[in-house]
């Protein structure tokens, strides 16, 4: 590895007004290296890119890409250091300079040239709705945000058609946003590409606006953090657990079907907990359910094991033995769950992924709460998504 020392000022001070502001306030105690759950793993060192960032040391490339935005170590620096801040920062000062691995130029060039990270048509956005479901109007109160994931992604647009089955059941007044939306652009900002972010952030604003959207709900973590954190406007903003959660409590939903003993264990994604503190609206969902016998994972809640998708590293290629969805797998067969239920299509598509590569998807299955509570209010999963459900709605014109 090279270490050529470079101008200190001039890297470091990009580093800094990319964001990376907090650079200056580490002092290298190694507690993120420490707690960092890829530590054991993989080469990736998160103190030394902090490092390297400080001094201006060439070589940072080989670290700049294993950060997966989990915040472990956010949440145990002794001095509070916004480690993710700087990683994002680092990324943004030297992607430009062509050190941006070949699995992300796809997913980078789709955002720029789509809107989305999936090479999906911007105006087939919408079709996994096949017109069943309301397009957002004035006198809606929620926006369903469909994310690009549950719209593109086979597997995820199972979610999408749970969580709009969902609504219709629960009585709210709610739609989804039409095909002039993009991308919510957060796993483009943890990327580095500040600028690209800031253009489909400001489409979906311009959106919202003319739209007169107070109240967004997601079913992608991702999204929440996004729009809470990086829009900068005073949106209400759910994720669909809570809004279930609350929903069942107050007695609107109730589930009737009985699961029979079924052994099921939750995987907490980072975004909706570390990030977001939300851990007990999923648990207590997956309660209600009558017949479900409910298990923990040894880490559970803050201490929850990286699927490994954040931070784009959803679309990064690992190899065998560098994944971490694969450790959670195996943490959640050791529970004896025969399902993993989570609440984020990121985690989803990781787990599957892994179930696959370990030859076990026969013996766990991969289900978001909210596939699992729709099911226990007695719609058929295999019949919505082959268009068989009753609960048919008319799009409405934009």
């Amino acid at each position: 590895m090279s270490q050529t020392v470079t101008p200190y000022l001039e890297m470091s001070q990009a580093i800094v007004d990319a964001g990376g502001e907090a650079l200056k306030k580490c002092y290298q105690c190694g507690t993120c290296t420490g707690t960092c759950p890829w530590t054991p793993i993989t080469h990736f060192n998160i103190r030394k890119l902090v490092r390297f960032g400080q001094l201006g040391i060439d070589g940072i490339e080989e670290y700049m890409w294993g950060c997966s935005t989990c915040k472990f170590c956010v949440d145990r620096c002794p001095r509070g250091v916004e480690i993710i801040d700087v990683v994002t920062a680092i990324r943004n000062v030297y992607s430009g300079g062509g050190m941006l691995p070949q699995s992300l130029r796809a997913f980078v060039g789709s955002m720029s040239a789509r809107g989305n990270p999936w090479s999906g048509d911007q105006a087939k956005r919408n079709d996994w709705a096949k017109e069943k479901y309301p397009i957002y109007s004035n006198d809606a109160e929620y926006l369903f945000w469909t994310c690009c994931t549950v719209c593109y992604d086979p597997r995820n647009i199972k979610l999408a058609k749970a969580t709009a089955e969902v609504l219709n059941l629960s009585g709210l007044k709610w739609g989804m946003p039409s095909v002039d939306v993009n991308c919510c652009g957060e796993s483009l900002r943890k990327v580095g590409d500040l600028e690209l972010f800031e253009r489909l952030k400001n489409n979906n604003l311009q959106y919202f606006n003319k739209k007169g959207v107070k109240k967004i709900i997601t079913v992608s973590p991702h999204c929440r953090v996004s729009f809470k954190k990086d829009y900068g406007n005073d949106y209400e903003v759910a994720h669909f657990s809570e809004l279930m959660a609350s929903l069942i409590k107050e007695g609107k939903l109730t589930p009737k079907k009985d699961f029979g003993g079924l052994k099921v264990t939750y995987h907490d994604p980072c975004y909706l907990g570390r990030h977001s503190g939300v851990y007990d609206a999923p648990r207590d969902i997956l309660k209600s359910i009558p017949g479900i016998d409910f298990v923990e994972m040894e880490r559970n809640r803050e201490q929850s094991m990286c699927c490994g998708g954040g931070g784009g590293g959803l679309w990064m290629e690992k190899l065998k033995g560098e994944r971490l969805s694969d450790l959670r797998i195996e943490e959640a067969m050791a529970t004896g769950a025969t399902v993993l239920a989570t609440s984020c299509p990121y985690c989803i598509t990781m787990f599957e992924d892994s179930s696959r590569t370990l030859n076990v998807d026969e013996q766990i299955k991969i289900k978001d709460v909210t596939e699992l509570f729709l099911e226990s209010l007695g719609v058929n999963m295999e019949e919505l998504m082959a268009g068989a459900s009753g609960l048919n709605f008319t799009c409405k014109a934009d």
